[in-house]
C-alpha cells in the first residue's frame, strides 16, 4: 500500500525524520505516535502530496482513494446531511452525469448511470450518511439544518462524517476524538474496526489506539520505526528497550515505586465491587508502562490544599438547565475530600451542565447549592483556552496569580508543564491548542484547589502530558469530578462513576468496561432510528411520549425482523449443507469409474442447495431493504 524507501523529511531547517524504511500493507490499521512537533501531521501532508520528501521516495498505488478530515468547514446554508454525502465523490459525479443525461433525454446513458448508482449503493447513501451523523451525536432534526447552524466543534464532527462517507482505500485521521464525547468515541471505535481499507491514525488516546490499531509507527529522535501490535504492545517493547539503557534504570525504578505505593494504598481500602477491582487491574498495569515515560518533559504535582472542609459541596434537590427549562432534576449529592468521580452519560444528557452548576457558572433553577466557606474550585473547560491573554507569556500569567513569588520559582514550576527556558517568556498567541491547554492546567494547579472540576481536560494533550496529568491526579488530596472521553484517565483516577441520564444523576454501579454495553442497550431500547435527544426533550411527558412511539415502531417492525431471523437461520442451515457437500466433492474417491452414480447424485444435491440458498438470499435482501426503508422514514 505505502512503501517508505530511505525517506527523509524536513520542515524548513528542522529535520523531522531520516532514512525511514518500511512498508504499510493494505488493510493494516496503523497508529502514528510521538511527541508534539515530531512530524506526525507532516507525514500526512506528505502522503496527501502537500509536501515532498527531501530524500528517498514514498511509493503508493496509482488511483489510490484517500480520505482525510478537512480542517475548515464553510458556514454554508447547505444541509448537514448533504454536506456529509459530498464525501462520496464518485456518487456525486454519477449524480451530476445523470442530471445531464436526463436534461438531454439520453435514455441509454440514464440506464447505465442508474446501474452504476445501484452498484455503488448510491440509493442507500442518505441512510448511510444518517447513520454516521447519528453515531457522532447528531439528532435527526439537526441533519437537515444548514452548516451555519453548528458551532466549531460540531462542524469538525461533520468533517469527520464526510471523511467516513468516502469509500476510501486509505483513511487518514488526525486526532479524530478531540471534538467527541465518550459515546461518540465508542461508536467511532466500532466503525473503524469494520473499516475495510487501510487506516493511519494519529491519536493521544491510548484506549482508542488499543481498540483500533494493529501496528504502530513511532517517531522520536528524528527516526520513524514500525512496530507490530497495538499501542500497549508497543509501549512494552519500548519499556524493555529503555530498561536496557543503564542511565535510565534508576529513574525507572523510582517511577515504578511511586506507582506501586499508590496501587497499594488503593488496594488497602478497596472493596470487592467490580469497579474497584477493575481499577486495581488498571493501576497494576501502570507498573508495566511507567518506564516508557521516564524521559517525559512533563513532571508536576498538586500541592496539598490549604483547607479541606467536610463536605466541600452539597446539592439538595437541585434543578438545573437553560431558559428556565430543567435538564437535570432533583439532584442530591455531597462531595467530600478524596472523592474521585467520573461522569458518564449520553451526549446531551447534561454532564457539562452538572459541571457548570458545581463550578458556579450556572444558577440552580430550584433547590439548594451549598458550598463550604473554604471551598476553592479548580475548573477546567475548553472555553478557558480562549480566555488566556494572547499577548502575555506563561510567566506573566503566573505572576498575576502570585506577584510575591520569585521569577525562578515560577519558571521552575512552568518547566514541569513543558514551558522551559525561553518558552516561558514567549507570548501565548502562536501557541498550539495543546500548549494553551497545558498553560490553563498549570494555572489551575498553582492555585491549590480543594475541588477539581475537569471537563474534557485531555483535548489537545499528547500521551506524555496525559500520563503526567494522570500521575498528578492520583496524588491530589481534594475531591475531583471528571468528564472525559479518555477511558484510561477515567480508569486510573476515578473511584466512583456517576451516570447522568434521563434528567437524573445516579451512581453507575458497574465498571467502566460495562458502559459501552449499557449505551448499546439504551440505543436499542430507543430504536435504531437515529434520534439522539436534544436538551429540550427531557421532560417526563416527552419521555413517555417517546417510549410510546418507540414501542409502536418496534411493534410494526417485528414481523419484518422475525422474517429476517427465520431467513438467516435457513441461510445458516443451507450454508452448512453446502460446506458438507463441497467437502464431499473434494474426495477423489467419488471420481472413480464405479462411483459415477454417487457423484451425479452429489452434484444434483449441491445444485439444489445452491438454488435454494440463492432464493433465500434474494428474499433476505428484499426484507432488508424494507426494513431499511422503514427506518429511513423515521429519520426523514
Amino acid at each position: 500500500m505505502l512503501r517508505f524507501d530511505h525517506l527523509t523529511l524536513r520542515r524548513g531547517s528542522k529535520l523531522l525524520f531520516a532514512d525511514a524504511q518500511f512498508t504499510l500493507h493494505a488493510g493494516w490499521k496503523i497508529g502514528i505516535t510521538g511527541g508534539n512537533g515530531c512530524g506526525k501531521s507532516s507525514l500526512f501532508s506528505l502522503i496527501l502530496g502537500q509536501l515532498q520528501a527531501d530524500e528517498g521516495e514514498l511509493e503508493q498505488p496509482p488511483q489510490l482513494e484517500i480520505a482525510h478530515v478537512a480542517q475548515e468547514t464553510p458556514a454554508l446554508e447547505r444541509a448537514a446531511i448533504e454536506y456529509v454525502i459530498d464525501g462520496d465523490q464518485e456518487l456525486r459525479r454519477i449524480e451530476a452525469e445523470l442530471a445531464e443525461a436526463e436534461a438531454s433525454h439520453d435514455a441509454a446513458s440514464q440506464a447505465q448511470l442508474h446501474e452504476q448508482l445501484q452498484t455503488i449503493g448510491g440509493y442507500g447513501a442518505k441512510g448511510r450518511a444518517g447513520q454516521l451523523l447519528y453515531g457522532l451525536g447528531f439528532a435527526a432534526s439537526e441533519m437537515e439544518q444548514p452548516l451555519s447552524h453548528f458551532s466549531g466543534g460540531w462542524r469538525m464532527r461533520l468533517n469527520l462524517a464526510q471523511a467516513l462517507m468516502c469509500r476510501s482505500d486509505l483513511l487518514l485521521l488526525d486526532e479524530p476524538t478531540n471534538h467527541l464525547d465518550l459515546d461518540a468515541v465508542i461508536w467511532l471505535e466500532g466503525w473503524l474496526k469494520k473499516y475495510p481499507g487501510t487506516l493511519l491514525l494519529i491519536s493521544h488516546d491510548r484506549d482508542f489506539l488499543d481498540q483500533t490499531i494493529d501496528h504502530v509507527v513511532h517517531m522520536e529522535q528524528q527516526t520513524a520505526s514500525l512496530y507490530s501490535g497495538n499501542y500497549s504492545a508497543f509501549e512494552q517493547i519500548r519499556t524493555a528497550r529503555l530498561a536496557n539503557q543503564q542511565a535510565e534504570h534508576q529513574r525507572q525504578q523510582r517511577e515504578i515505586a511511586h506507582i506501586r505505593s499508590y496501587v497499594d494504598r488503593f488496594r488497602a481500602k478497596a472493596t470487592k465491587a467490580r469497579q474497584a477491582q477493575s481499577r486495581l487491574k488498571a493501576l497494576a498495569r501502570m507498573e508495566l508502562i511507567a518506564p516508557a515515560h521516564v524521559d517525559s518533559q512533563f513532571h508536576f504535582a498538586f500541592r496539598a490544599p490549604q483547607h479541606n472542609p467536610h463536605p466541600l459541596l452539597q446539592l439538595e434537590k437541585v434543578n438545573a438547565g437553560y431558559n428556565q427549562q430543567p435538564l437535570l432534576q432533583k439532584i442530591g449529592l455531597s462531595l467530600e475530600p478524596g472523592d474521585r468521580i467520573g461522569l458518564l452519560g449520553p451526549n446531551g444528557a447534561g454532564k457539562s451542565t452538572l459541571i457548570k452548576l458545581m463550578a458556579g457558572e450556572l444558577t440552580p433553577l430550584a433547590g439548594k447549592l451549598l458550598p463550604a466557606q473554604e471551598l476553592k474550585i479548580g475548573y477546567f473547560a475548553q472555553h478557558q483556552l480562549e480566555q488566556l491573554d494572547l499577548h502575555a507569556s506563561p510567566l506573566q500569567h503566573l505572576q498575576r496569580l502570585d506577584a510575591k513569588a520569585s521569577e525562578q520559582s515560577l519558571r521552575d514550576f512552568l518547566g514541569g508543564f513543558g514551558f522551559a527556558g525561553e518558552r516561558a517568556l514567549e507570548p501565548v498567541a502562536p501557541f498550539s491548542g495543546g500548549e494553551k491547554a497545558r498553560l490553563v492546567l498549570a494555572l489551575l494547579v498553582y492555585q491549590r484547589p480543594n475541588l477539581l472540576l475537569l471537563d474534557e481536560p485531555t483535548n489537545h494533550l499528547d500521551l506524555e502530558m496525559r500520563h503526567a496529568l494522570g500521575q498528578a491526579l492520583q496524588d491530589f488530596e481534594g475531591a475531583m469530578v471528571l468528564v472525559s472521553h479518555d477511558r484510561h484517565l477515567l480508569r486510573i483516577t476515578c473511584d466512583r462513576l456517576w451516570l447522568v441520564y434521563g434528567g437524573r444523576v445516579e451512581p453507575f454501579n458497574d465498571d467502566l468496561e460495562a458502559y459501552p454495553a449499557w449505551l448499546t442497550a439504551q440505543r436499542r431500547e430507543q430504536g435504531s432510528d437515529g434520534n439522539s435527544r436534544s436538551e429540550g426533550e427531557h421532560t417526563a411527558e416527552a419521555r413517555r411520549a417517546r417510549k410510546r412511539a418507540e414501542a409502536e415502531r418496534r411493534r410494526q417492525l417485528q414481523p419484518l425482523k422475525r422474517q429476517m431471523t427465520k431467513l438467516e437461520q435457513e441461510m445458516e442451515r443451507l450454508q452448512a449443507s453446502q460446506s458438507i457437500l463441497e467437502s464431499s466433492l473434494a474426495d477423489t474417491g467419488f471420481y472413480q469409474e464405479d462411483r459415477k452414480q454417487d457423484l451425479k447424485q452429489l452434484l444434483a444435491e449441491k445444485a439444489e442447495v445452491d438454488r435454494q440458498l440463492q432464493a433465500i438470499e434474494t428474499d433476505w435482501f428484499a426484507i432488508g431493504e424494507q426494513l431499511e426503508a422503514a427506518q429511513l422514514e423515521e429519520t426523514d
